[in-house]
């Protein structure tokens, strides 16, 4: 394997703006925002939209479309 292609990992916190949800990895995205995490040492901070937290799959409010009724309703509107 060839030596230092590959990309460098270091702790850094994602914060979702819809809920209020941080969690803390590695990436190798970086930013000039830092925050302090609850272990008193501070991170570079990554702002996303959605996450686990807010994602309505995972929070369990998914809206589910109403397929059947489009359907009939084509067919009576096309159907001679």
């Amino acid at each position: 394997m060839k030596a230092d292609i590959h990309p460098n990992y270091k702790a850094v916190v994602f914060q979702d703006l819809s809920s209020d949800f941080a969690f803390l990895t590695r990436s190798t995205l970086s930013s000039k925002e830092t925050v302090k995490w609850e272990d008193g040492n501070e991170y570079p901070l990554i702002k996303i939209d959605i996450s686990s937290a807010s994602h309505p799959f995972y929070t369990g409010k998914q809206k589910v479309m109403d397929t059947g009724g489009r359907v009939d309703r084509f067919r009576k509107r096309y159907a001679k």
